[in-house]
């Protein structure tokens, strides 16, 4: 077992102390879930009532012989789903680069010197 290292050093810990608590205990920050993938916005879109409704309605017009309908309507299903995947696209990319504008910073005491850094290390 390891000597627990003080919580608390006057001066603040020196920079190899800093970086042993890196490597030991990780950064400091939440894990990130990421961006979600392409298969799983269509998953989640397809699910709505309001897509099984209009998919169920063209399989329906389908079935009765009404092709140039089932077809149209399976055509908006399909250009509503292509719309919905670039809007959610685009709000990824924009929660991404808010999260990246948000990056905290902190003042600490580093070789009995104050520093600024990121809040994570």
């Amino acid at each position: 077992m390891k000597p627990h290292e003080p919580d608390t050093v006057p001066g603040g810990l020196d920079t190899e102390a800093a970086a042993r608590r890196l490597v030991r205990d990780g950064p400091n920050c939440l894990p990130d879930a990421g961006g979600r993938h392409w298969r799983r916005i269509v998953a989640n879109a397809m699910r709505e009532p309001m897509y099984l409704l209009l998919a169920g309605a063209a399989v329906l017009y389908l079935l009765l012989g009404e092709p140039r309908e089932g077809v149209f309507l399976l055509a908006m299903v399909l250009l509503m789903l292509c719309l919905t995947l670039v809007q959610e696209g685009r709000t990824e990319r924009a929660l991404q680069a808010l999260r990246d504008l948000s990056s905290p910073t902190a003042l600490v005491w580093r070789d009995a010197a104050p520093r600024r850094g990121p809040a994570s290390d």
